[in-house]
């Protein structure tokens, strides 16, 4: 009789098998377990394998699903052998399994209802067995620990671990046990390699191990707490005890008493402020801790003690230093630079540390935040900086009275507080835009904190104690001084800053934007090389206004677009998508990122037709020109004005009518009959933008002049100057911030009224470089320079 072989069982194991889809955890190698089955599917499943050889497949759910089909399923699972079926009365199975080894799903034969798949069977792969069995020792070791402080692992668990022979399989009955996550478990599971899966489960065996440390630290401190919480109840009730037996009052907060009185002596106070710190102090020591007056008189007390009473150090700053930083920090703006170190030169000279007060006005994007930031730097003291644009409470200046719930003071004690000294920089930004309210009107409130003769007794609604600001440095900034009351004015050194040219603009952008874009987007300074074109065209294409916010903003986009293109570029490596070493930006670079102009080039506001003329106006956003244009058609008489004129504009435009019809008929011959059958309409084109003030009245008289006696006005003209009834040119405002808006707009010459001839001296020479300024008295010398002949 011929020798039978023995046949292992994996060698027997069926390559087609069907699956039972597992919700709760993975089920390992090497186990023999129970299952229950309650889905009717999984139960049919159960019964026909069963029935025959008894394999199943035991795959977790990667998505729940009520009907999961084979695309829900992880790929690894576990082959099991059914040892024992028993049947339950809700018809449902417990069944008793023997799992016997990985298999990866290669293929759907049937997806779902039931779910049977093509598998391979996976062999552990070995590795140096020196290594290994040091990794089995840890693993083992380490478990050990967990088993001994949890109550959890039974005797038969850990006896189980000691007895398996085999480290992958050590690795599988640890993982199983383990209280991890079911997609760390599954993670295990769909390691092959044994000294990889041990390296894997000893990670989470660490985890564990960290966990039962927290949980017992937090077990022992709740522990401390309740004994301590108790014994400190004992010891005070026997204090009160001992206290009342004494005839001593219980105080508990001497110590913070302590602290409070220890603070306010070292200040020495005198005369009301001490009086009122002593009757607070004394107040406080008498009131329950439990008291709500305790915690509002306790907060006032801690205001004061933190505020800086004492007086600050000499100031030791040098006047060649402060200019360095001003130069390096701001290009341009020599008036204002030397504005602010005169200032700083008097305060030297005087050896006075007593506070000034400079209020900057400009168009946004001028520099007057970073101005007063360099100021700051110069003098080598703290910056605070606040804004009170639409500000409507003087309760946000001068501070809440305590009998309100929630009462603080005003940001003047809140920035002392900040600072700890008692002569920082404060900056008081859009000081123009405040409101007023029944709440009371801020800036009324700010003519004490702003007023040299006021501010050395500053008395805050919170605090109600005279405090001295006099050494504060104020800053205050605005677009405008029209909204400004003008008390509030007369307080302060008002200092212009007129916007940018484009030369100014083009150094601006080299020295400081061009620098700090390419920081914030996270490229190097040689990444990226801009022409002098390329930059003017970006200030006269896309950012023509007064300041260079919109400037950067726009470098900053070019250089977001930059940015993306070389992370697309590493991450794709493709090496059709490979950026330069260097990127070149031309117009052309420029308009691709930025879109076409705003300003195309070249065009500029021109009045190159009759009944046109070019004056110049002032706005809070800096300078801007103005075309006027008039027509007039066969009708009855009258006179239309349009484009949203204010009131005073509209004033000035019927004068400008007025006398433009006076000229017309007895110096250029047109009968008073051609004004009753044509009626004249005067437009400011931008429609949508408010317009106001006198300063347009001899150009609106020129655009009607040009109009009716149908010829264009000399090119490249500009003019500004209020017009009176009898042909008085007098004198306007801004003239600084219009010849920046003329030279932006290519204009070659200026009319201007001759009494303002004084504020050339004030405008730089390279904003008039190329315009030729011609003064005027009266109206005779505009027409002989716009209208000659």
């Amino acid at each position: 009789m011929a020798e039978q072989s023995v046949v292992p069982i994996e060698q027997m194991l069926p390559l087609k098998l069907p699956i039972v889809a597992l919700s709760g955890r993975p089920i390992f190698p090497g186990i023999f377990t129970p299952i229950m089955i309650g889905n009717p599917i999984d139960v049919k499943i159960v019964d026909e394998t069963a029935s025959r050889d008894g394999h199943i497949g035991l795959v977790l759910l990667e998505h729940d699903a009520d009907t999961p089909d084979i695309g829900d399923l992880y790929k690894v699972g576990t082959v099991a052998k059914i040892v024992k079926k028993i049947n339950l009365p809700d018809g449902g199975l417990n069944i008793f399994i023997s799992t016997i080894k990985r298999f990866v799903i290669k293929k759907a034969i049937s997806s779902a209802n039931p779910i049977i798949a093509a598998v391979s069977y996976i062999e552990d792969e070995e590795d140096d067995t020196s290594e290994v069995k040091a990794l089995t020792r840890a693993l083992i070791s380490e478990m050990k620990q967990i088993s001994e402080n949890n109550p959890l692992f039974s005797e038969e668990m850990r006896l189980n671990m000691v007895n398996i022979d085999h480290p992958g399989k050590i690795a599988d009955f640890i993982t199983s046990i383990l209280n991890i996550d079911k997609t760390e478990q599954q993670k295990v599971l769909e390691v092959f390699n044994v000294r990889k899966r041990m390296e894997l489960v000893l990670v989470f065996i660490k985890k564990e191990q960290e966990l039962l440390r927290i949980q017992k630290r937090i077990q022992r401190e709740i522990n401390d707490k309740i004994e301590k919480s108790q014994r400190e109840y004992f010891l005070k009730e026997e204090l009160k005890v001992i206290r009342t037996e004494l005839g001593q009052a219980a105080d508990a907060k001497s110590s913070e008493y302590k602290r409070i009185k220890d603070k306010i002596d070292s200040f020495k106070f005198e005369g009301e402020i001490k009086e009122a710190v002593e009757e607070e102090l004394e107040k406080f020591s008498l009131m329950e801790p439990n008291s709500a007056e305790f915690i509002v008189t306790r907060n006032y007390l801690d205001w004061i003690i933190e505020l800086p009473w004492l007086d600050p150090q000499p100031e030791t700053f040098e006047l060649a230093k402060a200019s360095a930083i001003l130069e390096a920090d701001h290009y341009g703006l020599k008036d204002v630079k030397t504005r602010i170190t005169e200032y700083l030169a008097v305060r030297k000279l005087r050896r006075d540390n007593k506070g000034s007060i400079v209020c900057l006005v400009g168009p946004p994007g001028v520099g007057k935040t970073s101005v007063g930031r360099s100021i700051s730097h110069a003098l080598g003291k703290q910056f605070f900086r606040f804004s009170v644009g639409g500000m409507r409470d003087e309760a946000e200046i001068k501070g809440h009275r305590r009998t309100y719930i929630g009462s603080m003071p005003g940001k003047i004690i809140q920035g002392l507080k900040i600072c700890k000294v008692k002569d920082p920089v404060f900056m008081i930004d859009e000081i123009d835009k405040m409101g007023s309210s029944f709440q009371g009107d801020p800036s009324s409130a700010l003519l004490e904190v702003l007023d040299p003769e006021q501010n050395i007794s500053f008395r805050d609604h919170y605090l109600d104690l005279p405090f001295d600001i006099s050494r504060i440095f104020f800053i205050v900034t605005a677009n405008t001084l029209d909204t400004i009351p003008a008390p509030l004015i007369d307080r302060m050194e008002v200092i212009e800053l007129p916007g940018y040219i484009d030369t100014e603009k083009l150094e601006i952008a080299k020295r400081y934007l061009l620098p700090k874009s390419l920081e914030k987007n996270g490229l190097k300074k040689n990444r990226v090389k801009y022409t002098k074109e390329s930059l003017l065209h970006i200030a006269n294409g896309y950012a023509r206004e007064a300041g260079v916010r919109n400037f950067e903003k726009n470098m900053d986009k070019i250089h977001r677009k930059l940015a993306k293109q070389i992370v697309e570029a590493e991450e794709s490596g493709d090496e059709s998508k490979a950026v330069p070493a260097q990127f070149a930006i031309d117009k052309k670079t420029i308009e691709k990122h930025l879109g076409k102009p705003i300003f195309p080039e070249g065009v500029y506001k021109k009045a190159d037709r009759p009944g046109m003329s070019l004056g110049l106006a002032w706005t809070s956003m800096g300078g801007d020109t103005l075309i006027i244009e008039a027509t007039s058609m066969p009708g009855k008489e009258g006179f239309t004005l349009t484009g949203k004129m204010g009131d005073i504009m509209k004033e000035s435009a019927t004068i400008a009518m007025t006398f433009a019809r006076k000229l017309g008929v007895e110096r250029y011959g047109l009968e008073s009959e051609w004004f009753e059958k044509n009626h004249i309409h005067l437009h400011i084109p931008e429609g949508a933008t408010p317009k106001d003030g006198p300063s347009a009245g001899i150009t609106m008289a020129t655009a009607l002049l040009s109009m009716m006696r149908n010829k264009t006005i000399a090119p490249n003209l500009a003019m500004t100057g209020e017009l009176s009834l009898t042909g008085q040119v007098l004198p306007i405002g801004g003239l600084k911030e219009k010849t920046v808006a003329a030279q932006r707009n290519r204009a070659k010459h200026i009319i201007i009224p001759k009494q303002n001839m004084r504020d050339l001296d004030d405008i730089p020479d390279l904003v008039k470089k190329g315009i030729e300024f011609h003064p005027v008295e009266c109206f005779e010398d505009v027409l002989s320079l716009a209208l000659p002949g």
